[in-house]
């Protein structure tokens, strides 16, 4: 293997990693900007799903959390990097007003869901996602695509694509320390500011 070529390879596993896995002299620009300030939040689109048991999930009814709604695939390769994460940080913070919301948006259904689920662990609870829901938000054609909702219901940070543990960890730190206000949200659209990735 040519010099160039060596080079051209270990800058690319280091990107790679920093993009896996945080470089510190990104990680504090990240984080500033990791979560909005509440002026600045839209409220989060309602919907109304079904979970493996058919039970009807609306996202109006976890007002009061904070939630991680993410959005994913049983063949996207950084949601299966990502999942570990929300099962630990589920188990970690359940009882401090505290929700994952898994949208699961493979074609093939409960079929293809459920034997992922179990053989993952996840302990949150899980929905079917359709194009109208992903319309809702904006157009999410990037998997996984992560809302971050407060406890108002608005969006306080979106993540397109694979982000670090530790950005998801200090959004939801941040937003688990604020309280909820007691008005509620502006109804803004989200613009379709996503690029398809599949």
């Amino acid at each position: 293997m040519s010099p160039s070529r060596i080079a051209a390879a270990l800058a690319t596993g280091l990107l790679l990693g920093c993009f896996l896995y945080g470089c510190s002299s990104n990680t504090k620009s990240v984080k500033a900007a990791s979560v909005k300030p509440g002026k600045e939040r839209r409220e989060a689109p309602d919907f109304s799903l079904k979970d493996a048991d058919g039970k009807t999930v609306r996202l109006s009814d976890y007002r009061g959390k904070v939630v991680v709604l993410d959005f994913w695939a049983t063949w996207c390769g950084p949601c299966k990097i990502e999942i570990p994460w929300f099962v630990d940080f589920q188990r970690k913070n359940k009882d401090k007003g505290f929700e994952v919301i898994g949208v699961a948006m493979d074609d093939d259904g409960w079929d293809a869901v459920r034997p992922f689920a179990s053989q993952m662990g996840i302990n949150y609870r899980l929905v079917l996602g359709n194009d109208d829901t992903a319309q809702k938000f904006g157009g999410v054609e990037a998997l996984p695509t992560t809302f971050l909702i407060d406890r108002d219901g608005r969006i306080a940070a979106v993540h397109v694509g694979l982000v670090s543990r530790g950005d998801f960890q200090n959004g939801i730190d941040e937003l688990l320390q604020a309280p909820a206000s007691s008005g509620s949200g502006s109804r803004v659209s989200l613009p379709a500011l996503f690029v398809r990735a599949r």
